[in-house]
């Protein structure tokens, strides 16, 4: 199997650092160039073709909600998955991010496993976005969003498939929902991923919205 390219952009080496000992021991990973500025970052992009460039908020020269929308906004051509990692959980990041077409969110606390998880998620075409982040999100976008008239039902998910669905919407991580459902983290990921394909959401935010649109949030939580 060829390993996921990955391209680092921080302006921090001890966060580079970091970051490509996580990633490096993943089997299915491989850091290929690391950048302490956007403008270097974008060079080295576009030059190296990575799978997906990590790129913090913050850096000198372009930052990284300019070269999230340089590598994959809307009118670039050839696109290159980027997930965006920050320290600062502002609502003006997480906007800015997902409009120019990041591939993710994640805050810097958020973990090593859930770094390791965006990437893949990033690839597989999806969008992971913080847990913390999800229901500020909710609450700022709502159903302007991502609503719709032919929005289905909580009837065409199974009765796991909805308790998952309303703890993903109260914020709660893959970890947090296994431990509540006295289910594996595994479990819950395939229980997400048959929720993506039944409602054909991108992302946690999706499904939250999902949930608070078809009154599945007021239901009591398992």
């Amino acid at each position: 199997m060829t390993p996921i390219r990955i391209l680092l952009a921080d302006d921090q080496e001890s966060i580079r650092v970091a970051f490509r000992l996580i990633l490096d021991a993943q089997p299915d990973m491989t850091v290929i160039a690391e950048a302490a500025d956007g403008t270097t970052a974008l060079e080295f992009a576009r030059h190296l073709r990575p799978d997906v460039v990590l790129a913090d908020v913050r850096m000198p020269g372009l930052d990284g909600l300019h070269l999230t929308r340089e590598l994959a906004g809307p009118g670039v051509a050839d696109p290159i998955r980027v997930v965006v990692v920050t320290t600062f959980d502002l609502d003006e990041y997480v906007y800015a991010a997902l409009r120019h077409g990041a591939s993710g969110f994640l805050l810097k606390r958020s973990g090593p496993n859930l770094m390791v998880e965006a990437i893949r998620a990033a690839v597989a075409g999806d969008t992971l976005i913080s847990p913390q982040v999800t229901v500020r999100l909710l609450r700022h976008l709502g159903a302007r969003t991502f609503a719709t008239p032919d929005r289905p039902g909580p009837h065409l998910l199974t009765e796991r498939e909805r308790d998952v669905a309303r703890l993903v919407a109260t914020g709660r991580s893959n970890a947090e929902i296994a431990a509540d459902l006295h289910i594996s983290v595994g479990t819950v990921k395939g229980h997400l991923a048959g929720i993506h394909t039944r409602l054909s959401t991108r992302n946690r935010v999706e499904i939250a919205v999902w949930a608070h649109e078809t009154g599945l949030t007021r239901h009591e939580s398992p």
